[in-house]
C-alpha cells in the first residue's frame, strides 16, 4: 500500500511552522555570528543557540508529523467501533470528521451501501488541508462513499432522529463547554430511538472545566439524554494517559435546564 494512499493533513500547521521558521533564523545567526566572532566564548555561545535551535526546531516537526498524516492508528478506531451496531446501521454521522481520519479508521466495520455523512467546520487554519474534497476522497480509498456536509456540531443540519449511529471521534474537548453540551443535545436529537452514539476522547476536557475527563465525558452525555452502555479506557502507546470510548443509547429527551 502506498504511504499517501490517504492524506489527513498536519495538525496545528501554522503554528508550527512559524516555530520551526523561528529556529531556522536563530540557527542561521548564530551561524553567521560564529564565523564573524574570534572570541571562544562567543563561539561557544553561538554553537550553543545553534544546537539548541536545532533541537526544538526537531521536537515541533517530530510533533507535527505524528500521527503521520497519511497513516490510520487502526486501534483506537477498532475499539469504537466493534462496540456500535454499524452492520445494522443504514446512515452513520461522524461529527467533526475534518479530512476523514476517523472515518477510514471505522470503515472496516462499515458494510458497503450504507449511507455515511462527515460533519465538520473544515477550518484549514487548524488542519493543513482540510476540507471536504480531502474527506470525501479519503473515504473512497477505504471504500467509504462519505458524503461530506459544511456545519457546526451545535446545530446539525439533519432531521430528527434520521441517524442510526452517531460517532465523534477526538472532537469534542476542542469546543468550549456549553458548545460541548450544545453538540451533545444535538448528537440525541438526530440519532434515532434505538440508535446509538458512540464517543472516542482524549483525557482532555474543554478549556476552563476542572472535572476528570473519566467523569466529565459520560456525565455530559448522560446529561443529554443517553443511557451508557459501554465505557472503557484504551491504553495508549508509552506513558500517554489512556482514550476513553464510550457507547451511549438514547432514552430520553434531554433536560433544557
Amino acid at each position: 500500500m502506498s504511504p499517501t494512499r490517504y492524506v489527513f493533513g498536519v495538525y496545528h500547521w501554522r503554528r508550527r511552522f512559524r516555530s520551526i521558521g523561528i529556529a531556522l533564523g536563530a540557527i542561521a545567526l548564530a551561524v553567521v555570528f560564529r564565523r564573524r566572532t574570534a572570541d571562544p566564548f562567543r563561539r561557544a555561545a553561538a554553537e550553543l543557540v545553534a544546537v539548541g535551535a536545532s533541537v526544538h526546531a526537531a521536537r515541533v516537526l517530530r510533533r507535527m508529523l505524528s500521527p503521520p498524516p497519511w497513516a490510520v492508528e487502526r486501534a483506537k478506531y477498532d475499539a469504537l467501533a466493534e462496540r456500535l451496531p454499524l452492520a445494522d446501521a443504514e446512515r452513520i454521522l461522524d461529527v467533526g470528521c475534518g479530512t476523514g481520519r476517523s472515518l477510514v479508521g471505522m470503515a472496516p466495520h462499515v458494510p458497503p451501501g450504507r449511507d455515511v455523512v462527515g460533519l465538520d467546520v473544515f477550518d484549514s487554519r487548524i488542519v493543513l488541508g482540510n476540507g471536504p474534497e480531502l474527506a470525501r476522497r479519503n473515504g473512497a480509498r477505504a471504500g467509504l462513499e462519505v458524503t461530506p456536509i459544511v456545519g457546526d456540531g451545535a446545530a446539525l443540519p439533519l432531521a430528527d432522529g434520521s441517524v442510526a449511529v452517531v460517532t465523534a471521534c477526538r472532537v469534542l474537548h476542542d469546543l468550549e463547554a456549553p458548545a460541548v453540551d450544545q453538540t451533545l443535545r444535538e448528537i440525541h436529537r438526530v440519532c434515532e430511538p434505538d440508535g446509538a452514539f458512540g464517543l472516542l476522547e482524549l483525557p482532555l476536557v474543554p478549556a476552563g472545566v476542572s472535572s476528570d475527563p473519566d467523569r466529565y465525558w459520560p456525565d455530559r452525555v448522560s446529561a443529554a439524554g443517553f443511557r451508557i452502555d459501554v465505557l472503557e479506557r484504551l491504553e495508549r502507546d508509552g506513558n500517554a494517559d489512556p482514550y476513553l470510548v464510550l457507547v451511549a443509547t438514547p432514552i430520553a429527551e434531554p433536560d433544557d435546564g
